[in-house]
């Protein structure tokens, strides 16, 4: 027997990656020696490339970790360990383990550890056993889906249906294995499903949509459904439809479709019955106020005790605030019932807004108060109905004069911005409106504050009306207000209007209507 074997020439051709590693300082492993099928998992790297190195620069510190311990054991008991959990070496593929076998010096103390990586075991049987925990995870989520699912195949027979079908719409397995899937569908959809599950099964394309499903119970179940095809060995091919329940979510739907049709039609009537009501009330209250008025005139006599006359005033005014408030109402139906046309003209905003400061100057006076105009010189004429515009500055000014004390002021501000857009400002001292309520004082009906200057409290549709109109012009309403410090409100107009672009007028007038009348019934009914 020869005694003289050649050590190194048998590392180098052992069948198996192998290398040797010597202990080091503070408890690392030092390469010492490795064959060209263990280099070959360092990506092919030179011996010297990498004699010399701890181990832990070849993995990561958390298996490096894992991997010293069954090292430290091997180097101190002296016998061969084993290390089971896979570890990826740079470039390489994953091994299995390794077997780490120790060698002791004639002292008997161990000077090198001598470690073999043990390859994936690539045989049949490992590829089986991956074949069946692939074939086991996909069966797992095909029965614990909380989806329906069927799996039909090329003569859309049902070949398997998960638990969650079952359980959703009542039939058993031995009623639907063999049978045909269209048996599940409602008889008005079955033959567009028939021809969609044809052009599926050719084309291998994704869809999905809505159906009518039938139950055990025979009721039926709206679902949406998706399908995907599934081609096997053979050119066997299938269709795994998902189908979800979505009756629940049809009827809700459908309860909120009928709720809004039923709130569009008591909307409309009660729109009507206000616009009705208010022409039978105007009528009277005309007649009221007509009389009151001869009567104070004395126009056919004096009248025989100074409290007549005192009584007939408090008639005159509780009469001309019922039939504001008549009129506020029905302004606000004829919005909402889309029935405001504007009467577009050219005219002087300044003339305009002279005209209504005059108007508002004797209750502004009794009240103590002063108005203000401010208006930039040489303002182009206002393209726009000048009956509402009068009235969004009625409006806003009474609700100034109302609102303020004694000793303040109402400014009208009137100017071009630099976009272009006319200004509409009017600015008081007046009490205020906290802020967290301006959007409740935006809705109609709604009341935020009591009067402290003279008159009757009103409806609370000044502002909304105000608002309504401007955005009929295709501008909008802005409100600003501090408690105690005062209420500033901005009305914009278009820059066209005061263009007089005859296209860009036609296509506002038809729009701003609409658009106006939807923003305040949706004002309305989120209030």
């Amino acid at each position: 027997m020869n005694k003289d074997i050649d050590h190194k020439a048998l590392f180098e051709a052992t069948p198996i990656p192998r290398f040797i590693v010597k202990a080091g300082d503070e408890g690392t492993y030092i390469l010492v020696d490795a064959n060209e099928k263990a280099l070959a998992y360092a990506d092919g790297a030179k011996l010297d490339d990498v004699k010399g190195k701890s181990l832990e620069n070849f993995m990561s510190a958390e298996v490096y970790a894992s991997f010293r311990k069954s090292l430290d054991s091997a180097m101190k008991e002296n016998k061969s360990v084993s290390f089971k959990s896979p570890l990826a070496l740079p470039g390489s593929d994953m091994p299995e383990g390794f077997l780490i076998n120790p060698f002791a010096g004639k002292n008997g103390s161990v000077d090198f550890l001598d470690i073999m990586i043990l390859p994936v075991n690539s045989d049949a049987s490992s590829l089986q056993r991956e074949r069946d925990d692939a074939i086991s995870l996909l069966t797992s989520v095909f029965d614990v889906s909380e989806v329906g699912i069927v799996v039909t195949d090329r003569h859309n027979r049902i070949v398997r249906i998960n638990d969650s079908f079952v359980r959703i719409y009542g039939w058993k397995r031995d009623d639907l294995i063999g049978k045909e899937f269209l048996m599940l569908i409602t008889p008005d959809e079955r033959e567009h499903a028939r021809r969609n599950h044809e052009e599926f099964m050719k084309s291998g394309i994704r869809s999905s949509g809505e159906m009518k499903m039938i139950r055990k119970d025979s009721t039926v179940a709206n679902a949406l459904f998706t399908t995907a095809a599934l081609e096997l060995s053979h050119g066997r091919r299938f269709q795994v439809t998902t189908i979800m329940d979505i009756t629940m979510r049809k009827q809700m739907e459908m309860t909120l479709r009928m709720a809004k049709e039923q709130a569009d039609t008591a909307n409309q009537a009660k729109s009507t019955f206000l616009a009705n009501m208010s022409h039978e009330l105007r009528t009277p209250l005309n007649a009221i106020l007509g009389f009151s008025e001869m009567m104070m005139k004395e126009t056919f006599g004096k009248l025989a005790n100074e409290k007549y006359r005192e009584y007939l005033g408090d008639i005159h005014l509780s009469a001309r605030h019922l039939l504001d408030i008549i009129n506020e109402v029905l302004d606000m139906s004829k919005i909402e019932a889309g029935k405001v046309d504007l009467d577009e003209e050219r005219f002087d905003i300044q003339a305009l807004i002279q005209a209504v400061i005059r108007m508002m100057d004797s209750r502004a006076f009794s009240s103590g108060l002063k108005i203000r105009e401010i208006v930039e010189p040489d303002l182009p004429p206002l393209f726009a109905d000048s009956r509402l515009i009068r009235q969004i500055l009625i409006n806003i000014v009474g609700n100034s004069v109302k609102y303020s004390r004694s000793g303040g002021t109402i400014d009208v501000k009137v100017f071009v911005d630099d976009s272009g857009d006319l200004n509409l400002v009017i600015a008081d001292t007046g009490i205020g409106i906290a802020e967290d309520r301006i959007a409740e004082a935006l809705e109609p009906f709604g009341q935020v504050s009591k009067a402290v200057s003279g008159g009757m409290q009103g409806t609370g549709l000044g502002l909304p009306l105000a608002r309504a109109m401007a955005e009929l012009h295709g501008g909008t309403l802005e409100l600003e207000s501090e408690v105690e410090k005062g209420t500033t409100v901005t009305i914009k107009m278009p820059s066209w209007r005061l263009r007089g672009d005859e296209k860009e007028k036609v296509a506002a007038a038809a729009a701003s209507p609409i658009a106006a009348i939807g923003k305040l019934r949706a004002t309305k009914k989120a209030g």
